[in-house]
């Protein structure tokens, strides 16, 4: 093109635009100022790349004025061109060892020159549109609550319209929306009724993914419950999607029966068929996601724990909605303390190990993978972590099977507490050893007084309970009836 001022009048606004586009304040236009007012905003997208173009500009034509009257700056030859050949080469260095990244990074965190906070700052005071306008912090997450906070958090009085919109807008930048309930196969403690998270929405909503046969589940339900009890009068509802990880899961009677003996009092999704699941890209039991009074996941959590730091993120959502809807509710303060829960539960080094052949990866002294029976014996050597049977045992792709009275299922194990996945076909009685003896005062709730278990009920059972994480030996040995095993847990 050629060097002239109407070849940098082009350039410059052909590039301004662009330039406009990859800013900040250019999305928090769209975000904030357009929802509310479209010519308002029309106006101010116009004035900012305007201002950028005639910015481009004015460098263009000085830089090429200044160059004119450099004459070292046209020697192919000259100091100039060699040492900004010799810039190149150690920027390309740079690259190539990542010292680029620390460099920007050290640079950020030195805060030398913040733009996005003085072009925030400039549309905050810009004038009365912007009122209420939400206020995003720098790398925001979607998993961390605390960055988004609402500019009109000083203020009692109800948020207008055009207030919601910008907020809205402003959250969609940087939040996913909830997705809806899909398919589900039933529902519980609702009174036979459905409902859907959209019907839901003006609620902080707390959704829980759990399994009933899941130890992790089980030991974060009476926090969750507790949540509810405490919250449900202040603007907090509580879902429990339960999603099964085996067949007998699916059964509504037995997740019934499962809550009712974790005391769930809140509504529970029957989600069987995984369609709740996939919507949200779940992949862990448990997990929780939780959402704001508009519609948004503002916070996600997955396993036990940390349920002090879950706890202030529904205080904050509770807060905001009340902000928001110009209510005078009062959050309660403090953190729930279950009786009898489990807050910080040791580190284990066993894994879950599953009996059937579809996981049956640790399964030491027969075929993995492979369906059907198969005559096993127990070696004398035993290794850590892995599962080793006796007797006769017909494996299916969920379970292993035994009616041998023969059989037994030995397991070298670190961990505090043992629990089995297990049923029995229609029952079976089986006996608990420890390190070759039987299991006495270290046994689990489900065992006898005798050291037996009658496993009858599709269910999670306790087998072993000690003080700490401890080596030991596990033995159970089949003495009649027919067994299922499904999977070995440990906590």
């Amino acid at each position: 093109m050629q060097q002239s001022f109407w070849g940098d009048v082009i350039v410059g606004a052909s590039l301004g635009p662009v330039f406009s586009s990859c800013s900040p304040t250019y999305f928090l236009i769209i975000a904030s100022i357009l929802p509310a007012s479209l010519l308002a905003g029309t106006a101010y997208l116009f004035a900012y790349a305007a201002g950028l173009c005639v910015t481009l500009l004015i460098v263009a034509v000085a830089g090429q004025k200044f160059l004119q009257k450099v004459g070292i700056a046209a020697d192919p030859k000259g100091w100039l061109r060699r040492g900004i050949g010799v810039l190149f080469l150690l920027i390309g260095l740079a690259i190539a060892f990542s010292l680029d990244q620390k460099f920007e990074l050290a640079f950020a965190n030195a805060n030398f020159l913040d733009i996005s906070t003085l072009e925030q700052h400039l549309l905050k005071n810009s004038g009365p549109v912007t009122a209420g306008q939400p206020q995003i912090a720098p790398g925001a997450s979607y998993a961390d609550s605390s960055t988004l906070t609402i500019g009109a958090a000083s203020t009692t009085s109800t948020s207008s319209p055009m207030d919601a919109k910008a907020r809205i807008a402003a959250k969609a930048l940087i939040y996913p929306r909830t997705p809806e309930i899909t398919n589900a196969s039933g529902y519980l403690n609702t009174n036979g009724s459905s409902i859907t998270f959209a019907g839901l929405k003006g609620k902080v909503v707390l959704i829980d993914f759990w399994d009933y046969s899941c130890i992790n589940c089980e030991r974060e339900i009476p926090f969750v419950e507790a949540w509810y009890k405490k919250y449900s009068g202040e603007g907090l509802e509580i879902v429990g999607v339960h999603t099964p990880e085996f067949a007998f899961e699916k059964v509504a009677s037995n997740v019934a029966a499962a809550a009712k003996s974790l005391g769930i009092t809140y509504p529970i999704v029957l989600d069987n068929d995984y369609g709740t699941w996939n919507a949200f890209g779940n992949e862990y039991w448990p997990q929780i996601y939780l959402v704001d009074s508009d519609g948004f996941v503002v916070y996600s959590h997955s396993g036990e724990g940390d349920y002090a730091q879950t706890e202030a993120a529904i205080q904050k959502a509770l807060k905001e909605r009340n902000t928001n809807e110009g209510l005078s509710t009062t959050v309660s303060s403090g953190t729930v303390n279950p009786s009898g829960a489990i807050t910080d539960p040791d580190q284990i080094a066993s894994p879950e190990t599953y009996f059937g052949s579809n996981r049956n990866q640790f399964l030491a002294n027969g075929t993995q993978g492979q369906q059907g029976t198969q005559q096993l014996s127990v070696p004398e050597t035993l290794y850590g972590n892995a599962l080793y049977l006796g007797g006769s045992w017909n494996f299916h792709p969920e379970y292993a099977e035994t009616s041998d009275t023969s059989a037994k299922i030995v397991y070298k194990f670190t961990a505090r507490d043992v629990y089995m996945v297990a049923t029995g076909n229609p029952s079976a009685k089986v006996k608990i050893l420890l390190d070759g003896a039987p299991i006495g005062a270290n046994a689990g709730a489900d065992v006898a007084a005798d050291g037996t278990m009658t496993i009858s009920a599709d269910k999670l059972y306790k087998l072993v309970h000690l003080s700490n994480a401890q080596v030991h030996t596990l033995e159970i040995d089949v003495i009649s009836g027919t067994l299922d095993a499904y999977t070995f847990t440990f906590g």
